[in-house]
């Protein structure tokens, strides 16, 4: 059972992301579909409706996290946590290169696999919005 959201804290949640996907860092105002409110630890897994276990996740993101939270790092085959916009900060794990994102840590790697971040219609769209001004988008918190 997934528990209710309130306004005020599903507004809280999206100014503090800037309105950007904290994964993949595409902004609300490119996507048609609304992005949606990710439990970074899932309900499942016991993480709490809070603001610090909360973050703005555009669709694809989300659907490909689900409750996951964490998977094998190929490199070194160890269970390795997904990276967790509230404690992380995203440049320590990733960087873009040519509209890619590119993993910098076994978190990175995990992350970036598991979330499908450089699907080449990913890529594709990051390069179209990057053209349009408005990729990266990041938030104050990036």
């Amino acid at each position: 059972m997934t528990t209710y959201i309130s306004t005020a804290l599903r507004q809280s949640v999206i100014e503090r992301a800037g309105g950007c996907c904290e994964y993949c860092l595409l902004s609300q105002d490119d996507i048609f579909f609304a992005f949606e409110i990710d439990h970074v630890i899932a309900e499942k897994h016991d993480g709490q409706t809070v603001t610090g276990n909360l973050c703005l996740s555009c669709p694809d993101c989300n659907r490909y996290k689900g409750s996951d939270i964490g998977s094998i790092d190929p490199e070194t085959d160890l269970l390795t946590a997904l990276y967790n916009p509230r404690t992380q900060h995203w440049n320590d794990h990733f960087r873009l290169e040519d509209f890619v994102i590119e993993p910098l840590t076994d978190v990175g790697r995990v992350t970036v696999r598991l979330l499908r971040l450089n699907q080449i219609e990913r890529i594709q769209d990051r390069q179209l919005y990057a053209e349009l001004g408005s990729y990266p988008c990041r938030s104050e918190n990036a």
